[in-house]
C-alpha cells in the first residue's frame, strides 16, 4: 500500500516505526493517541489530490490533520490515512491589493507574521498554533471579528480538493452553492489547499483589560459588564472568566473576571470603557496591559498548550439572563466550589458579525450575543471521567439558555451537536452539498454532515 504512495506524492510517507511518525501523529490533545497506518505528509496540492484519490480507491478512513486542534483529533484516523497539511505552510501577501493567499496546513501565527508588517491583518483566532483551514472551515471567531466578520466572511476565494480527487477553485462566481457551504460548514466538502483572504488595515497595539474579583462580587460585575457590553464599539470585545486559577490575592479560590480586549485605531478609546468597569466592583486584582496585536494573538499559546489531555462543551447564548450569569459561575455546582472543575469564558459577539445576513453563509447564530465554552485539562488519565462528566454537567446547565452551538467548539454531540449548530432549512441546504460533491462521505472524520442517502 505504502509503495504506492511514496512513488505518487512527493511529500514524505509515514509508517509505523519510522522516524518521526510519532510526532506527526501527536495533536493538541493528549487523549488522543491514534495510530494511522500511513501518514501523507502533503508538499502540494498535487499531494493533496493523489493521496484523496489513493485514501478513496482503497476505502481508507482519510482524516485531515492541520493545525490538530480538533478536540477529538479527527484529523489522525486509526489504521488509516492521515493527510497531513502541515507541510503546506505558506502565506503570501500583496498589500497594495490587501490579499493574503494561505495555503491550507498554515497556523495562524504565519498569517500574522505575514500581514502586519504592512499593517494589515484579518479575522483569525486567539491561538496562534492553530491551523488556519480548521477555523476558518468553522466560521472563525477573533478579536478583530466585530470590525471585519468572522474569519470565514473575509474568504475571496478557495482552491479545494474534492471527494473525487478533482481540483476547483471556488468563490461567489465559481461554484457559488460550495462558496455559501464552505463559509461555516466545516471540513465535510473537500481539503482545502489554499484560501484567499481580504486584508484590512490595523494598528499594532492592542489593550487587554481583566478584573478580578471572588465569587461574593461577580455576580454584579457580570450583570453590569453585560450592560455595558449593550453599547460597546466594535473595536472592544468583551470577555469574561470564570475559574480556580485566579489571581494570588485570591489564594486558590475560585475567582471570575469581566474585561475586554481592545484592538482598535485609537488606544484612547478603550479608557471610558476601563472606568465603567472599574465603577462595577473593587477589584481583587487587574490587568491592564497594552501590547502589540502579534503579542495578543499569541496570549494564550503557553496555556493553550500541547502536553495536555483536554475536553469542552460550548453554546451561543443570544441574551445573557441574569440566571444565565448565576449558571456561568457556579460552573455546574450548588455553589461554585469543588475541585477538578473546569474554567470558562465568555466572548462577546455582535457588530460586523451580525451585519452579515444569517443566510449569507452556512455559519449559523449570527444574532448570538456571546460565545460560552468552559474547557477543563489535565495530565492524569485516571482524571478523565471526573473532569469529563464535570465539564458535562457545566455545559448542561447552560444549555436552557442556549441558541445553538458553535461547530468549532462542538465535541462528542454527534449528530445531535450538528443539529444544533444548524438550523434545519441549512442543514437541509448542507445535505444537499454534501450529495453533489461527497455522495460517499469519503471526508466524514468531522462534524459530520451526511449524505442523504447514509
Amino acid at each position: 500500500m505504502t509503495t504506492l504512495l511514496d512513488d505518487t506524492i512527493s511529500g514524505q510517507v509515514l509508517r509505523p516505526g519510522d522516524d518521526g511518525y510519532d510526532r506527526a501523529r501527536t495533536v493538541w490533545n493528549a487523549m488522543v493517541d491514534r495510530r494511522p497506518g500511513t501518514i501523507a505528509r502533503c508538499a502540494s496540492t498535487a499531494d493533496v489530490a493523489a493521496a484523496v484519490r489513493f485514501a478513496r480507491d482503497r476505502g481508507l478512513e482519510l482524516g485531515v490533520r492541520c493545525g490538530g486542534h480538533s478536540v477529538l483529533g479527527l484529523g489522525v484516523p486509526e489504521d488509516g490515512l492521515m493527510l497531513d497539511l502541515t507541510p503546506m505552510g505558506a502565506v503570501r501577501v500583496d498589500p497594495a491589493r490587501r490579499r493574503a493567499w494561505v495555503e491550507g496546513g498554515a497556523l495562524l501565527g504565519a498569517l500574522d507574521r505575514e500581514s502586519l508588517p504592512h499593517g494589515l491583518a484579518t479575522t483569525a483566532g486567539n491561538v496562534s498554533h492553530t491551523g488556519v483551514g480548521g477555523l476558518t472551515l468553522g466560521g472563525g471567531m477573533g478579536w478583530l471579528a466585530r470590525q471585519f466578520g468572522l474569519a470565514c466572511d473575509n474568504v475571496v476565494s478557495y482552491e479545494v480538493v474534492t471527494a473525487a480527487g478533482e481540483v476547483i477553485r471556488v468563490s461567489a462566481d465559481e461554484h457559488p452553492d460550495l462558496y455559501w457551504g464552505l463559509r461555516g460548514g466545516g471540513g465535510n466538502f473537500g481539503v482545502v489547499t489554499e484560501f484567499e483572504f481580504q486584508l484590512h488595515p490595523v494598528v499594532t497595539d492592542a489593550l487587554v483589560v481583566e478584573l478580578y474579583v471572588g465569587l461574593d462580587q461577580a455576580p454584579a460585575l457580570l450583570r453590569g459588564w453585560r450592560d455595558l457590553n449593550a453599547e460597546a464599539p466594535r473595536q472592544a470585545t468583551f470577555t469574561a472568566w470564570v475559574g480556580s486559577s485566579g489571581p494570588a490575592e485570591l489564594e486558590g479560590r475560585p475567582a471570575a473576571y469581566a474585561g475586554l480586549v481592545w484592538a482598535g485605531t485609537d488606544p484612547a478609546g478603550a479608557e471610558p470603557l476601563v472606568r465603567a468597569l472599574r465603577g462595577l466592583c473593587r477589584p481583587v486584582a487587574e490587568r491592564v496591559e497594552p501590547m502589540a496585536y502579534v503579542d495578543l494573538q499569541r496570549m494564550d499559546d503557553t496555556v493553550e498548550g500541547h502536553a495536555f489531555r483536554r475536553y469542552w462543551k460550548g453554546h451561543f447564548l443570544r441574551e445573557l439572563t441574569d440566571d444565565a450569569v448565576d449558571a456561568f459561575l457556579l460552573r455546574g455546582t450548588p455553589d461554585g466550589h469543588g475541585d477538578r472543575l473546569p474554567n470558562a469564558s465568555l466572548q462577546a459577539y455582535g457588530g460586523a458579525i451580525a451585519d452579515m445576513p444569517d443566510d449569507a453563509t452556512a455559519f449559523s447564530h449570527r444574532a448570538a450575543r456571546f460565545e460560552f465554552v468552559s474547557a477543563t485539562r489535565w495530565t492524569d488519565p485516571g482524571e478523565d471521567a471526573v473532569r469529563m462528566a464535570a465539564a458535562r454537567r457545566y455545559g448542561d446547565s447552560l444549555a436552557p439558555y442556549a441558541t445553538g452551538m458553535y461547530v468549532n467548539a462542538l465535541s462528542d454531540e454527534g449528530t445531535a451537536g450538528v443539529r444544533q449548530a444548524y438550523p434545519a432549512h441549512k442543514l437541509a441546504r448542507l445535505t444537499a452539498l454534501k450529495d453533489a460533491y461527497d455522495p460517499d462521505n469519503v471526508f466524514h472524520l468531522n462534524h459530520n454532515i451526511r449524505p442523504s442517502g447514509r
